[in-house]
């Protein structure tokens, strides 16, 4: 009990000693401030939730998701054995949506790892270089804006071809613009800065001025952005796979399910719903864990 008192007296200490203390410190203090926000916990304990579930979708799951039994085909929740009832082939509705949750966390994350990446990379170019490269730069980025993203992605699959992989690269495609507006508006913010002309005068070159100094100062605002992103890719991913140009059947797609079960929306409501229940989840922890973050790594909030 002394030695974790210790540390939090440690952690929250208004003098720290070492740029390591005063580091672990501000995440310490991020930390607490997210934890008051139960939105933001309620977002964070459900998405945690969904994440374990398709980590362990092959422990979870109570039958083969891609089994097909006729004699069993529309059965109602609960009805033998079927949690969440079957769809119109007799698949177990439930163990799909577990291994659907995997390509859906799939589809984001290779999104996240490529889109802000780029956006980040156009937009420190075109804020710190200035001149015809802001100009040309920014002109691109103006046409992707131009369009819906929904509508643009649907463009790209369209020429690449349906599939998973091309529909994550048709979304990282249309999703990278926001992220290089925001870098090149904070890179306008701090390429004059009185430290950037003191590391000039150092001797330091445009791209270590650019990756060492002005990028870390990006990584914040990008942070908050992808959160809220998250949502519109689960959402534009759906609408790739109820239009079909998603992943392909027999995948258990959320998007695609729910395209299946439109037919039947009627008479057997659970064949689209359950899947659209689960969008919705996903969606709205996203959301919910965004906002939190907004507020602890905003530099205009006062963190203290």
């Amino acid at each position: 009990m002394s030695t974790s008192q210790g540390l939090r007296d440690w952690l929250l200490s208004e003098e720290p000693t070492s740029r390591r203390q005063a580091r672990f410190a501000s995440w310490y203090k991020g930390w607490l401030r997210l934890r008051s926000n139960k939105l933001t916990m309620f977002g964070l304990y459900v998405l945690a939730f969904l994440i374990l579930c398709a980590i362990f979708a092959p422990v979870l799951a109570t039958h083969d998701p891609f089994a097909q039994d006729l004699g069993q085909r529309l059965l109602a929740p609960g009805e033998n054995g079927h949690l969440f009832g079957t769809d119109s082939l007799g698949r177990d509705i439930y163990s799909r949506l577990l291994y659907g949750a995997r390509i859906s966390i799939y589809i984001v994350l290779l999104v996240v790892m490529v889109a802000p990446l780029v956006g980040l990379i156009v937009g420190t170019m075109s804020g710190y270089a200035g001149g015809w490269i802001d100009v040309l730069l920014m002109r691109i980025t103006d046409i992707f804006l131009a369009f819906p993203r929904l509508i643009l992605a649907l463009a790209f699959v369209a020429a690449l071809g349906a599939g998973i992989e091309n529909a994550v690269l048709a979304i990282s495609l249309t999703a990278w613009p926001p992220y290089a507006r925001i870098a090149r508006a904070e890179t306008l913010t701090i390429r004059n800065s009185d430290y950037i002309h003191a590391i000039k005068l150092q001797g330091a070159g445009p791209f270590r001025i650019v990756t060492k100094h002005i990028w870390p100062l990006c990584i914040s605002s990008l942070v908050i952005r992808v959160t809220l992103d998250m949502a519109g890719i689960i959402l534009t991913a759906a609408g790739l796979g109820f239009l079909g140009l998603g992943a392909q059947p027999p995948s258990p797609e959320w998007g695609a399910m729910i395209s299946e079960g439109r037919k039947y929306i009627l008479d057997y409501w659970w064949v689209a719903t359950i899947p659209g229940i689960a969008i919705f989840a996903i969606s709205l922890a996203f959301n919910l864990l965004g906002d939190g973050l907004r507020d602890v790594l905003d530099p205009k909030e006062d963190n203290s």
